[in-house]
């Protein structure tokens, strides 16, 4: 039997920040007084969706902003970002990423493969100041902002396939705070994917001035099946709704196509589903740190999202590990599993995910590339039981590290 009582500390601590979240959401709900009138379906052009709008004015109350986008028509996280990306940006601007290189799936976006649709094609430059020990490297981004014109700063708070830490709310106050006094009118969007509601806080409450996130992953609850959202200044979420929708009908259209209800339902189900993910992954470090296996954070370490990155050394117990994890899905638990190419990614991946919705990263899932240090990236799962059931069973498969 597992020792649960040394983790109740950690597990007490969720549980306080998944009130706090439930409590927020809820206040919220009734601020707008959502009924449900607010289901009802809009098609065509989207004209005067009551429920979309009030949807997009609790995501703002919750997030303590200006303004909100949260649509079906985004298809991921990603779209957001680049959406962000083109809205705001304009030729001869400069955007800067303050932790190192972003997530493989930005690189034809920002330009990186010289894509004839990137940001790069359109005049926008780009530059980048890599993290210091798994923070940011205050000298640097001083020095380059005083030097160097710049309109945009991203901030990816997930690792994203890389070995550093996720980022928490704490160091993204402190390094807000010293970007707004060299220069206030730098636009600082952040990247939140993963993150939201493991803290007592979100990013635009300590000074981002966009945050962008995608629904199929914490905010979604499992229940939204596609869309994302971003979150923040009423000048800067219209720009982005003109370049998501059509120039100068920004958020007026957009149809919901029966996806409110879902939004709603995933949005309230949200903090609680974080928390199973959290307690999954909390056990999951535990286990393995037992088993003589690294990982990261360590079971006790503060989070700021609800990925686990774990060593497992060699290849065979990387495709175990996986496999194992699919097994335990509810969905495709039959298939075999083989690392595969991947758009947006350079090498090989291997994905266990057995999700309702494709992609889901909020349901159980487990993924890597299939290369050295052979590390795998455990999150979700919609329960902490169905979390707990696969993990043991994983943890079953492995051969003990050397």
């Amino acid at each position: 039997m597992i020792k649960e009582d040394k983790l109740q500390e950690v597990f007490k601590n969720i549980e306080d920040i998944a009130l706090l979240n439930s409590q927020k959401v809820l206040d919220a709900f009734h601020k707008y007084k959502v009924s449900e009138a607010d289901f009802a379906s809009s098609t065509g052009y989207g004209y005067g969706d009551l429920g979309r709008d009030k949807i997009e004015s609790i995501y703002a109350d919750i997030f303590k902003t200006e303004d909100a986008l949260v649509r079906n028509q985004f298809i991921s996280g990603t779209h957001a970002l680049q959406t962000a990306f083109f809205g705001i940006l304009r030729p001869g601007d400069t955007l800067l990423s303050i932790t190192g290189k972003p997530y493989d799936t930005l690189d034809s976006i920002i330009g990186f493969d010289d894509n004839p649709s990137s940001l790069k094609v359109f005049g926008i430059n780009y530059a980048q100041i890599d993290l210091k020990d798994d923070d940011f490297d205050y000298a640097k981004i001083k020095e380059y902002l005083l030097n160097n014109p710049v309109k945009m700063i991203e901030i990816q708070r997930s690792r994203g396939y890389s070995l550093r830490k996720s980022l928490t709310i704490k160091k993204l106050e402190i390094v807000i705070k010293l970007i707004k006094e060299i220069n206030e009118n730098i636009i600082v969007m952040v990247d939140n994917c993963y993150c939201e509601f493991v803290s007592r806080k979100e990013p635009s409450e300590v000074g981002a001035d966009l945050v962008v996130g995608s629904l199929i992953k914490n905010l979604g609850g499992g229940i939204a099946e596609n869309g994302a959202y971003i979150v923040g200044k009423k000048d800067l979420v219209n720009l982005c709704s003109e370049r998501l929708n059509v120039v100068g009908e920004a958020k007026e259209v957009g149809p919901s196509l029966g996806a409110n209800k879902n939004i709603l339902k995933g949005l309230y189900l949200a903090p609680s589903v974080v928390a199973s993910a959290l307690k999954t992954v909390v056990l999951a470090s535990f286990l393995l740190a037992e088993k003589g296996f690294k990982c990261d954070p360590a079971w006790n370490e503060e989070r700021a999202d609800i990925v686990e990155l774990i060593y497992l050394e060699n290849e065979d117990n990387l495709l175990s590990f996986v496999r194992s994890i699919q097994a335990s899905s509810a969905i495709d638990a039959h298939a075999y599993l083989e690392p595969v190419d991947m758009p947006g990614y350079k090498d090989k991946i291997i994905m266990a995910s057995g999700s309702f919705t494709q992609g889901s990263s909020i349901e159980l899932s487990c993924d890597g590339p299939v290369k050295e240090p052979y590390v795998i990236y455990l999150q979700g799962s919609l329960t902490y039981e169905y979390g707990k059931i696969a993990v043991m069973k994983a943890i079953e498969s492995l051969k003990k590290p050397s």
